[in-house]
């Protein structure tokens, strides 16, 4: 039973680094068609081409849980749930309190909140797919925490 604990908080922990390289060098790389319409609005829609990125990482903790379903890894629906609850996380982050998609969370004053917001910003400063910064969403740089 610990194991899996372990292994859900260090999938979560993991993802954060996923995200950031997967941000920065498949979104800002070869992938860049799909989001460029989330730094520089190109469409009337609510949705975003870059919103496809979210199946990517849903698939990948289908998978896992197909493993464990089907008893191949024991572990899979740890991984499973890491990779589910940092999705969570992220869109909660990213997409409602950052971007407001859903109007929550719009009072959230604190030093993290600011720090996170205010990192995001510096992200989307850059419109083009060079000269970027600021690629993960959860741990952001100190210099960022300060007023």
């Amino acid at each position: 039973m610990y194991i899996h604990i372990i292994v859900f908080i260090l999938t979560f922990c993991i993802m954060e680094f996923m995200a950031w390289f997967s941000h920065k060098y498949v979104m800002h790389g070869f992938l860049w068609h799909l989001h460029a319409d989330h730094h520089k609005k190109d469409h009337d829609s609510w949705f975003e081409r870059n919103d496809a990125f979210f199946i990517f990482y849903a698939v990948i903790s289908i998978g896992f849980f197909l493993l464990w379903q089907n008893n191949i890894l024991q572990i899979g629906l740890a991984i499973g749930l890491g990779i589910f609850a940092y999705g969570l996380a992220y869109f909660t982050v990213h997409d409602i309190f950052i971007h407001q998609r859903f109007k929550l969370f719009r009072n959230a004053n604190n030093r993290y909140a600011k720090a996170v917001r205010r990192a995001h910003k510096m992200h989307h400063k850059h419109i083009g797919k060079e000269d970027g910064e600021c690629f993960g969403m959860l741990i952001v740089p100190f210099k960022y925490f300060k007023k």
